[in-house]
């Protein structure tokens, strides 16, 4: 009962943020989270008088998914969507999978007119998004991990532990499906979850996973802050000059490249290609112009750096 209480409460925390009337869309896989999620929002909504639709997304990836997904869809006491996708696996299966899932998502919300789109990450979610992070030797924005609004997505779950979602499943008797990845050890955050965080628990003392996401809450604070600062300056300058980028700390002026670039279509940069750009103002040798996706070529010139395609 204290789970499925702990759940409700978070749930309503998000949906009071709402009108009556709203649409709100709750992405639904069948495992434990998720139906937990979709359980605990519509004890909510009703009151709230919003609207619930769950959307279960069929990756095709697996034999008898579509089996699968119907399965789900009964299970759920929502109206229900089912969304087909094709998988065009170009970096992992797991990250072209979210895409299309994502994708997805948000053709059904633009067609439905949804206000927001719940899914059902949980805290140990968010320990293993930071852990992995670490892993790649990623900045603050990435070690801030998952928040529990970002645009038309919200999260109400990031405070909830995974033993939550599962003690109010066996509470409701619910059958959750286990998606046979999430036991598939070729996947990173399958080895994060199952190998490395228990033995940082074993070895470093109970309570890593709530240290991670601690961790993950501060240095998104951190982030958002400096992603401000650069907001600022880009908004009010709109200048590449190298005398006016100079006096910026570098975590700033890095956001700021970013900024100009994402403006001159570079969607996608790695932090090497960014300090690449950096280098042309903090260490100014000579060198030469530095090429980016999308044909975007950067050069210091005169003075300031120049974007030409």
């Amino acid at each position: 009962m204290d789970a499925l209480v702990a759940l409700r409460g978070a749930v309503r925390a998000e949906l009071e943020k709402f009108s009556a009337g709203d649409l709100v869309l709750i992405g639904v896989s069948g495992g434990a989270d998720s139906l937990a999620l979709a359980f605990a929002s519509e004890l909510e909504a009703e009151k709230l008088a919003i609207k619930l639709i769950a959307v279960v997304v069929d990756h095709q990836l697996q034999p008898g998914s579509s089996e699968i997904a119907n399965k789900v869809s009964k299970t759920l006491n929502l109206e229900t969507r089912i969304e087909k996708v094709n998988v065009e696996i170009t970096d992992g299966l797991e990250a072209s999978a979210r895409r299309a899932r994502y994708v997805a998502f948000e053709k059904v919300a633009k067609e439905l007119s949804a206000v927001a789109i719940f899914l059902g990450h949980t805290k140990d979610d968010q320990a293993e998004t930071v852990l992995l992070g670490l892993a790649r030797g990623s900045g603050a924005r990435s070690l801030s991990g998952m928040a529990i609004r970002n645009g038309i997505y919200v999260r109400p779950f990031l405070n909830i532990t995974r033993e939550q979602t599962l003690a109010t499943c066996k509470e409701l008797n619910l059958e959750p499906w286990n998606d046979p990845h999430n036991d598939d050890q070729n996947f990173l955050r399958v080895r994060a979850r199952k190998n490395v965080l228990p033995i940082m628990e074993r070895e470093l003392g109970p309570g890593i996973s709530d240290a991670l996401v601690r961790s993950a809450n501060l240095l998104r604070d951190d982030a958002d802050a400096l992603d401000y600062l650069a907001d600022q300056y880009w908004a009010k300058e709109k200048s590449l000059e190298i005398s006016k980028l100079e006096t910026l700390p570098r975590a700033v002026r890095t956001r700021v490249l970013r900024l100009a670039l994402f403006e001159k279509g570079v969607s996608q940069l790695s932090s090497e290609q960014v300090s690449q750009v950096e280098a042309l103002i903090s260490n100014w040798k000579g060198q030469g112009e530095v090429s980016l996706p999308a044909g975007v070529k950067v050069s210091r010139i005169s003075g300031r750096l120049t974007l030409s395609s």
